[in-house]
């Protein structure tokens, strides 16, 4: 069997599919990448190694029966440990959560994944409670870059971006409350989607901020992220933030181009906090898309104060409890601001509340104007491990709270994106990111973008050690 390593997930389904590849070996030699690699990259916490040989030998089954086979069949992928699986405790990166009871039940995207023929083979490193944006987590380790193993991989979805970006699966499952899908994806060189709030269910997840979790994929190719969008979308009555939409595939609309788009790239606020990396990565995407026209979004600082406020009080009055009886047992980085947020009065959060709104129509108002906008998904390529500040603009910023300076005003409203990845000599061999945002529920909008870039190579997924 040719080595599957870096082939993209539609790759792997067709060969299962005509019987050039048998589901049992690609999964096989997923395990075996991981049991090699993962060793230097940090992104498991839990292999689920027979579970994945048994589902790899049903599907085997069913092609050696004549029955059709899902899109994504034999297809390997891991998921952000946040996400139930059957058997495990669902950790969502914290020493407390490991004594939970094992889950009873699969997360329902990853159901409808399998549903689909993908084969789960474990679970992902990620930073505590998803309150991060480094990748590096205080119980488990840091997730490492694989394009260098000395830099981050940005988070909370850490462990998702290590191990598609190190060739160890092809498709992994995050979430994104802040920018926990498109900074890993950014700083690892993946594409990344945040759907719609609302448009994929969340049942069987572990939340952070309901009123801001998102959850969605990562992969190194626009076609494997929109066969897997399609395969998990659907309403899901158990979760009540899930959107009452009918299913809105994409996939037979990501070659249509780009003609007759509306497509310009952010001002103001996201021309200002960029390194020189992702100011030629924002050019370089604007040029090939032909961008004229720029818009500014409307008091975009304020946007992202008030997601602070809500993150850190939501995120406060979910662990209170936990923080009053086992606070030593969090990541002090995560503890902190969680004790910050719980102080936070209520009028503050009326207040940030109310702006939300506002914020949401005025950006809406421009979606009257434009099919996408073009931004920055982080304002540098990946620091190195441990480094707590970076300089911006001449000020010193913490790391951590501002890998997300330009992602966060985007997830306070929900909004759709494609993170696409630019190779930068900037950079050196490092990528960078930028945003493709479009208006709620046109996914297909975004994707069609990045399709459009990844075909005429402005946009791809280098393996690391690549030139």
């Amino acid at each position: 069997m040719p080595d599957m390593a870096w082939r993209s997930a539609t790759e792997i389904a067709a060969s299962v599919t005509v019987g050039t590849a048998t589901a049992r070996a690609v999964v096989e030699a997923a395990l075996n990448r991981i049991a090699a690699r993962d060793g230097k990259l940090n992104a498991f916490t839990e292999v689920t190694a027979d579970r994945a040989r048994a589902r790899a030998a049903a599907i085997d089954a069913e092609h050696a029966a004549g029955n059709p086979l899902g899109p994504l069949a034999g297809v390997p992928f891991a998921v952000k440990n946040l996400f139930d699986v059957e058997g495990l405790p669902t950790r969502a990166g914290s020493a407390i959560n490991r004594e939970r009871a094992p889950a009873t039940h699969d997360a329902v995207l990853i159901t409808r994944l399998e549903r689909a023929g993908a084969v789960l083979v474990g679970a992902l490193n990620m930073g505590e409670y998803a309150y991060d944006f480094t990748g590096e987590n205080g119980h488990d380790g840091a997730s490492r870059n694989p394009h260098d193993t000395a830099r981050m991989t940005g988070g909370s979805s850490g462990g998702s971006g290590a191990a598609v970006a190190g060739g160890l699966v092809p498709l992994s499952l995050g979430s994104d409350t802040n920018g926990s899908i498109r900074v890993p994806a950014s700083l690892c060189g993946l594409f990344g989607l945040k759907p719609t709030f609302g448009r994929l269910p969340r049942t069987g997840s572990f939340p952070f901020v309901s009123s801001l979790d998102h959850l969605g994929a990562l992969a190194r190719t626009v076609g494997d992220l929109a066969t897997a969008y399609d395969a998990m979308q659907g309403h899901d009555a158990e979760d009540p933030f899930c959107a009452q939409r009918l299913e809105d595939p994409v996939s037979d609309v990501l070659d249509l181009g780009i003609s007759g788009l509306r497509i310009a790239q952010a001002g103001g606020y996201f021309r200002t906090g960029l390194m020189p990396e992702a100011v030629h990565a924002v050019r370089h995407i604007s040029d090939a898309l032909k961008v004229s026209r720029e818009v500014e979004l409307p008091a975009v600082g304020r946007a992202r104060a008030a997601a602070y406020l809500i993150t850190a009080a939501e995120g406060a009055a979910l662990h209170l409890p936990r923080l009053r009886e086992r606070a030593a047992d969090f990541d002090p980085e995560v503890r902190d601001r969680l004790i910050a947020g719980a102080m936070i009065p209520a009028a503050m959060m009326i207040q940030a509340q109310k702006f939300r709104r506002w914020y949401q129509q005025a950006v809406l108002r421009l979606f009257e104007e434009v099919d996408a906008i073009i931004a920055p998904a982080t304002p540098c390529s990946a620091p190195s491990l441990g480094q707590k500040t970076f300089m911006l603009n001449g000020e010193e910023l913490a790391v951590r709270a501002n890998l997300g300076l330009f992602t966060q005003p985007i997830s306070f409203i929900g909004l759709p994106v494609v993170a696409v990845p630019v190779a930068t000599q900037v950079a050196g061999p490092m990528p960078i990111g930028v945003q493709i945002i479009a208006p709620p529920w046109r996914e297909d909008i975004a994707l069609r973008i990045a399709r459009h870039l990844e075909v005429t190579g402005a946009a791809f997924a280098r393996r690391p050690g690549a030139g």
